[in-house]
């Protein structure tokens, strides 16, 4: 059974809310030949600098370059980071 097309009004479920906020922004591709991409979502109380020393560590060490960033107004950023593909795989970055 499928369920009922919900209401605007309607609030929308718990599971709802942490697709849309896991969700990539319209427009950013993550699919390619020639890179790998990994999103990461950054709190709104990681300063940006912290943000700025992380990601610095990850391409340092793992290989990342910025690909994208988004600032929201409750001050968290969604971030996504890619890499040239390795025939060796390597580990995710984890903030």
């Amino acid at each position: 059974m499928t369920p009922a097309p919900r209401a605007d009004d309607e609030p929308a479920s718990p599971r709802e809310q942490r697709a849309r906020r896991n969700a990539l922004p319209a427009g950013w591709e993550t699919t390619s030949d020639d890179y790998e991409y990994v999103p990461l979502r950054l709190p709104p109380e990681v300063t940006r600098v912290t943000a700025s020393m992380r990601l610095a560590i990850q391409a340092e060490f793992g290989g990342w370059e910025l690909s994208r960033v988004r600032a929201y107004t409750d001050g968290s950023r969604r971030v996504l980071l890619r890499r040239r593909k390795t025939a060796l795989p390597q580990p995710e970055p984890g903030m």
